[in-house]
């Protein structure tokens, strides 16, 4: 499966984004997908997780209550929406599917997209 991720760009602390991550080549929804992110200088992060169906996800801590994760079969996009964004949300952010069951480890997922960068400014 390829995926496409889109949306980011540049937003003021508190404002929001919306990611999106479009699949094409393979059935989308025998994927779990992911979003994960890389700051400077470190190393790439978990961010959140969806089910095949989209009934089970999963957060980061430090994203919890803030960003939203979502997907539409029909369309094989998974969306991550982002609200109160704060300056360490600052990252590359990526999107990447995996077979069976959603995970929040970076090494179980096989399909990644190219990444899109968000920059929260104070």
């Amino acid at each position: 499966v390829q995926l496409q991720a889109s949306g980011g760009g540049l937003v003021q602390a508190g404002g929001s984004l919306r990611l999106s991550c479009e699949a094409s080549g393979r059935t989308f929804s025998d994927y779990a997908m992911g979003w994960f992110r890389q700051a400077p200088g470190k190393e790439r992060e978990f961010v959140a997780t969806i089910s095949i169906g989209g009934g089970r996800t999963a957060y980061d801590d430090s994203v919890k209550g803030r960003f939203t994760i979502s997907r539409d079969n029909a369309k094989n996009t998974v969306y991550l929406q982002m609200n109160s964004l704060k300056v360490e949300d600052t990252a590359v952010y990526y999107c990447a599917g995996k077979g069976g069951i959603s995970s929040t480890r970076v090494y179980e997922y096989a399909h990644w997209g190219q990444g899109t960068l968000v920059t929260v400014s104070s």
